[in-house]
């Protein structure tokens, strides 16, 4: 089967050729340096913050209304960078574009903000908090970290208040990694920050790998995926700038996927065996991405007949590889299987792009002003449990169509987490790269104005800082407002006159015809 599949070749530029991304690669470095400059001011920074007081690098902390303008102007500058490449791509001129050039502007955007503090979440402090107390032998399933590390911990005041008091719904192989950054790091709070940024570029380095070669089975362009997929300003400010553990949990799936789909016809071989186990690695950092193991499984009993024979011998295979792989990874932890009365915890914050939870927050103003009370907590359980039976009808329906061939297991994974991330309880601007990576290796690349748009808008949503502007909300708007002129200002001198040709430049533009 991988002798017969498509693989995407890009000419080679001619020696002396100039670089078509010369210009656009200069701009996102440019964009990434303001941004990476304004997290020393408007980031995610500890507290107290080590910066505060130094001559230079803690300029930007004494104006974050500014930086905060600066970050947005950046990520946007970075943004339309990215729309612009993904433009170039998809012209017929685009196939002159290599990999290697590809390569060559993503990494130079991302280096800058992989070496600045965190941006747009602080949910790396609660990944430290959390490996310190699992390092100190206390259960982060049954405990918040400042019950059990003390208010005053510098951890646990770096931790948006919100999250301060609740467990963790984190998987147990993300725990060990977590116990493991806490024995390398110490206290030391800079260098943990940078070793969970390493676990997320391992994550990256992992859709490298995976993008391409599933692409390559759709027929689909793997540079095209992989700017759409990896160089996505989601992966590069929530992923590689925020050290979200998605990337890691992604990449293991995505990695999963192309091993039990490149696999042979017997039910036993190693790399099926390896893909399921994979897939089952990344549930153990977030649980959602067990719905993968499915679609792999599908596809697999379908390669067997698709009876009911072959679906229970596949769903037995996978039920074993499950257990070999959870058991020991729950065993050194306090309470291995903790996570499974947690995974309710994320929806104890009221996210306004959760679709189920503006209709429950809806449902209970709307009762309020017809004079029957509030019951907001009731309308929010209902419409949240009603999205999350919708979803699971809607990943049946997924499973059964890839059974039957009339979906294929990477476009059925991204529509299935799709359900999951919609109709769930909370959504993230991070949550949708469960989605647009997967996709970037699909047919869905045709309509690829949308996850264009959708990544566009998202990278841009959170706030810089991770943390809310309630005692002082004039911030905000008006650092919105100077990001807005500070990248017009930067648009400006990038407008260039169409240039006509010499001789027409001579005898000026060509005259227009009456409609007489």
């Amino acid at each position: 089967m991988t002798a017969t599949l498509p693989r995407s070749r890009t000419p080679r530029p001619a020696p002396g050729a100039a670089d078509p991304l010369r210009r656009l690669r200069r701009l996102g470095l440019a964009a990434s340096l303001m941004t990476a400059g304004a997290a020393l001011g408007a980031g995610a920074l500890p507290v107290p913050n080590p910066l505060l007081g130094l001559r230079l690098i803690g300029l930007p902390s004494r104006n974050v209304t500014l930086a905060l303008a600066l970050a947005y102007a950046g990520v946007g500058l970075l943004v339309l960078a990215w729309l612009a490449v993904a433009r170039t791509l998809w012209h017929p001129a685009g196939e002159a574009v290599t990999r290697a050039q590809l390569a060559r502007a993503a990494c130079t955007w991302a280096v800058p903000l992989a070496v600045v503090p965190p941006l747009f979440s602080r949910d790396v402090y609660s990944y430290l908090a959390q490996g310190v107390m699992v390092a100190r032998g206390l259960d982060p399933y049954v405990l918040g970290p400042a019950t059990a590390l003390g208010i005053d911990d510098p951890l646990v005041r770096s931790i948006p208040t919100m999250w301060r008091d609740t467990p963790t719904p984190y998987g147990p192989l993300f725990l060990l990694l977590e116990r493991g950054v806490t024995a390398v790091t110490g206290d030391d709070i800079a260098l943990g920050v940078l070793l969970h940024r390493a676990a997320a570029l391992a994550g990256v380095a992992a859709m490298v790998w995976a993008l391409p070669r599933l692409a390559a089975r759709r027929g689909v362009d793997g540079r095209r995926a992989l700017w759409l997929g990896v160089a996505n300003p989601l992966v590069l400010v929530h992923v590689i700038s925020g050290a979200h553990n998605d990337g890691l949990m992604v990449g293991l799936f995505l990695v999963g996927l192309e091993l039990g789909l490149s696999a042979g016809p017997r039910m036993l071989d190693a790399r099926f065996l390896g893909g399921a186990a994979s897939i089952v690695c990344a549930s153990a950092i977030k649980l959602p991405a067990l719905l993968v193991l499915g679609f792999l499984g599908v596809s697999c009993a379908r390669q067997r007949g698709a009876g009911p024979r072959a679906v229970a011998v596949v769903a037995g295979v996978l039920a074993a590889v499950v257990v070999a792989v959870l058991v020991p990874l729950s065993w050194p932890l306090v309470d291995g299987w903790g996570w499974v009365s947690t995974l309710t915890v994320p929806g104890s914050a009221i996210a306004w792009m959760s679709p189920t939870t503006d209709l429950g927050l809806l449902g209970g103003l709307l009762g309020v002003v017809a004079g029957l009370g509030d019951h907001t907590t009731a309308v929010l359980a209902l419409t949240r449990g009603t999205g999350l039976a919708a979803a699971a009808v809607c990943c049946t329906v997924l499973l059964v169509a890839t059974l039957r061939g009339r979906l294929d297991p990477v476009t059925g994974t991204a529509a299935g987490l799709a359900a999951v991330v919609v109709l769930g309880p909370v959504v993230q601007p991070w949550y949708l790269l469960w989605i647009v990576v997967p996709l970037a290796a699909t047919a869905a690349t045709r309509r690829r104005a949308v996850l264009l748009a959708v990544s566009g808008c998202l990278a841009v949503l959170a706030v810089p800082t991770g943390s809310d502007f309630f005692f002082h909300g004039y911030q905000l708007p008006l650092a919105v407002a100077g990001a807005a002129v500070v990248l017009a200002a930067a648009l400006v001198p990038l407008w260039r006159p169409p240039r006509w040709p010499a001789r027409m430049s001579r005898a000026g533009p060509p005259p227009t015809r009456s409609a007489g």
